[in-house]
């Protein structure tokens, strides 16, 4: 019988994680980062785990509803943001994204028009950690990111992904490790990047069951067995295996080819070794 097990030791990991936080923020000459809240628990877990690394004067949020945004999204932000006192500003990006829309060649569908918006957070965040001479700290996790299932250049275009190791479920555990409000943890995932949309309804399945897909996959189970165990299809399977294969572009700075001893996002290592 295989042996799906994505426990982990939650104290453990927020120490493993914070301690990361602190030294990639110092190695880069910065002391604070800047961070998109959305209402969600990814970004409610990444903000308490730099604002314990941190301090509160060193981590800056940023909250960008636009017309699509859940209404529960906006309560639960200011929910998160009064317990855990959180420092957070609100920008609407609605004239944002219409005006940049109606400078497209072609109008944009649901999809580019999410990715649209994805860009224009990305866009601020930045604009705003340079001006704080922050690093901006994404939110992606690694279920998301083994899948490519957020936006390139958008909500993937960040300086560091400190829950980027761990899959959904396991910030689910994090979350009620760090006590994030339970309407926070209760709700189903969203982008909210266009109305009724949820994470679970686009990928076809429950994040437990993913997680366990993905998990197999990365200790290399058989797959037959796998889909046995897990009352899944092979079918099932192979989708998400292929848009773990397709996405590889997107986790991966632009290709570059070999010609020195060296290449930036290929050999030459991070950290930075100089020996």
């Amino acid at each position: 019988m295989l042996n799906i097990d994505l426990s982990i030791d939650y104290k453990e990991v927020s120490v493993i994680i914070k301690d990361f936080i602190k030294t990639y923020v110092k190695n880069a000459g910065c002391k604070s980062v800047v961070i998109g809240l959305s209402g969600g628990i990814d970004s409610s877990v990444t903000a308490v785990l730099c604002q314990e690394a941190l301090g509160k004067d060193n981590t800056f949020c940023i909250f960008m509803p636009d017309e699509t945004t859940p209404l529960n999204d906006i309560k639960h932000q200011k929910i998160f943001v009064k317990k855990f006192g959180i420092n957070s500003e609100q920008i609407e990006i609605t004239p944002l994204v219409k005006n940049i829309s109606s400078f497209c060649l072609e109008k944009p569908d649901k999809f580019a028009l999410a990715n649209i918006k994805a860009r224009i957070r990305m866009m601020l965040l930045f604009e705003y950690a340079n001006m704080k001479k922050s690093l901006v700290c994404g939110t992606s996790n690694k279920s998301e990111i083994l899948l490519g299932y957020f936006t390139k250049y958008g909500d993937g275009g960040v300086d560091i992904q400190p829950i980027g190791d761990l899959y959904k479920t396991q910030v689910y555990g994090l979350a009620r490790h760090f006590g994030i409000p339970k309407e926070i943890i209760l709700k189903p995932p969203t982008a909210g990047l266009w109305k009724e949309q949820t994470d679970e309804k686009e990928l076809g399945m429950s994040y437990e069951t993913l997680d366990k897909i993905l998990y197999g996959l990365e200790y290399k189970f058989d797959l037959s067995e796998l889909a046995i165990v897990l009352n899944v299809t092979m079918s099932d399977i192979e989708r998400i295996r292929q848009m773990r294969i397709k996405s590889q572009h997107k986790r991966r700075t632009a290709l570059i080819p070999k010609i020195g001893l060296r290449t930036p996002g290929l050999d030459w290592r991070v950290p930075v070794q100089e020996k």
